[in-house]
């Protein structure tokens, strides 16, 4: 397999790094293109868009609209095919862990060189996982955020989507008009992503989903 050809995201906030990472990139993966995302609705637009297939994903664990590991969860579960390698300033043994216990094909830290970088990516892309050296992984047996995590992992991408928006605060009429759609399937859905969270109302929902993030689950 050669590595050519490739479609690869870069799903981060900060600009000044994912241009800095597309430009340190560009001599070691030359024949690549490369798609941006600043926020978990951007990553899953690319990834509804049917004329691209994506070869690989780095994705930033504290980016809007993903709440710690939730959206990792959901591209392992929707978007199988497409490796997702986490890349974070956390670099803990926990954080690592947790990353692969969800689904990511490596973790590299944003402390890496370029060098550690390239070599990372060209690992992934061949079909292994990356570790940084002296990672010891710890065993995830969490009764808690296991069970959250298989449910999150029901939702459809839509039901997804609107969950993150009740995170944001945003009413159904809100919700309704941003994708473009009626009050009533906005009201389906929340009924749908309820049920399936075993939940009662927005608000459960969104603490249920909070509890997957970073700084909750480090504790």
């Amino acid at each position: 397999m050669k590595l050519e050809n490739l479609n690869i995201i870069i799903a981060d906030d900060h600009p000044l790094f994912r241009n800095a990472l597309r430009q340190a990139l560009t001599n070691a993966f030359a024949d690549t293109r490369w798609f941006e995302a600043d926020c978990a609705d951007a990553l899953q637009q690319l990834l509804d868009t049917p004329k691209n297939s994506y070869d690989l994903i780095l994705l930033d664990l504290q980016m809007p609209g993903s709440h710690g590991y939730s959206t990792l969860i959901h591209l392992r579960n929707h978007f199988a095919h497409v490796p997702v390698v986490v890349i974070s300033a956390y670099e803990d043994n926990l954080t690592i862990s947790r990353a692969i216990h969800y689904g990511s094909s490596g973790f590299i830290p944003k402390s890496a060189s370029m060098e550690t970088l390239c070599d990372a990516l060209t690992t992934i892309l061949y079909g292994d996982i990356w570790l940084p050296s002296g990672v010891q992984l710890h065993s995830i047996d969490d009764q808690t955020e296991d069970p959250i995590a298989n449910k999150l992992a029901e939702l459809t991408p839509q039901q997804y989507k609107v969950l993150q928006m009740f995170a944001e605060g945003l009413l159904n009429k809100q919700i309704a008009y941003d994708l473009g759609v009626s009050e009533a399937t906005i009201k389906a859905h929340a009924t749908a992503i309820f049920r399936k969270l075993g939940v009662r109302n927005r608000t459960q929902a969104v603490i249920a989903l909070q509890q997957l993030d970073r700084d909750k689950v480090e504790l």
